[in-house]
């Protein structure tokens, strides 16, 4: 998405690591360890990520003997990759995209599209355009940027501390944006279309309250009251006695609103 021009490969962070141009379907097959190489210059463009780290990623806190001269290995295979994706020497690539520095390597992102670049953006503006009134656009960015996704961030690399930390970001902000959209279409009416998907993702995160009160407010506005309080029952059930916590406060305010309203409007909720 930096730089100018336009992209001539992409890198997939969203799902199962997946680099190739950007005018082919058919992802490069890339070993495991060169995907952890390749993830972290994905995750961090533009930046000089220190051999120790790649180093610590990829072999925890007992490295071979051979770590560097193998970590440099690795890095030739990255550059030979990026050359068959792109059509370019791999010299250029040495020179322009994949760059030695002080210390370390740093992908240099102009002309790489990333898709977890793309979902932020995309997301960003959706919120912008939700708080500014024009809930349509919004929720379109915001769709989009969820389209995204392919599975679990980092799907098929052996993480380190560093990707399984950025792996746990890039999760939250899913479930963030996930809950923005809802909370969106629940705003502009389209709450009975958000039950199904709510009911599966409180299945998923039996514990996020956020989803839950998402998942309360939904049933609620679709005349399911008693379905509703039966959900934030379970929520409390669960949180009593496997974390030993009640639900936040907003949670419990939204059910004495909907226990003691017969409208059809419920307290908006942030996420939680």
């Amino acid at each position: 998405m930096d730089g100018q021009g336009s992209p001539w490969a992409h890198c997939g962070l969203l799902g199962p690591l997946h680099i190739g141009a950007v005018n082919l379907d058919e992802p490069a097959s890339v070993a495991p360890k060169i995907r952890t190489v390749l993830a972290m210059l994905c995750a961090h463009p533009n930046q000089v990520i220190p051999v120790s780290a790649l180093i610590r990623e990829l072999w925890s806190e007992q490295p071979p003997v051979s770590a560097l001269r193998t970590l440099q290995t690795y890095i030739l295979n990255v550059r030979k990759l990026l050359s068959q994706v792109a059509g370019r020497e791999p010299l250029e690539i040495a020179e322009d995209v994949l760059v030695t520095r002080a210390g370390g390597y740093s992908l240099q992102s102009s002309g790489l599209r990333l898709d977890w670049l793309d979902f932020m953006q995309l997301t960003d503006h959706g919120r912008v355009k939700l708080q500014a009134g024009d809930s349509g656009a919004g929720i379109r960015l915001i769709e989009e940027a969820l389209g995204l996704w392919r599975g679990s961030a980092f799907a098929d690399v052996p993480t380190g501390p560093v990707l399984e930390s950025r792996r746990l970001l890039l999760e939250e902000s899913r479930l963030d944006a996930v809950e923005a959209l809802v909370n969106a279409k629940i705003e502009a009416g389209l709450h009975q279309e958000v039950i199904a998907e709510l009911a599966s993702l409180t299945s998923e995160h039996p514990f996020h309250e956020g989803l839950h009160a998402q998942y309360m407010r939904a049933l609620a506005l679709n005349g399911r009251r008693a379905r509703a309080l039966e959900v934030f029952g379970r929520l409390r059930t669960r949180l009593v006695n496997e974390v030993g916590i009640e639900p936040g406060y907003p949670l419990q305010q939204l059910q004495l609103k909907i226990l003691n309203s017969h409208t059809t409007k419920y307290l908006p909720l942030a996420a939680g």
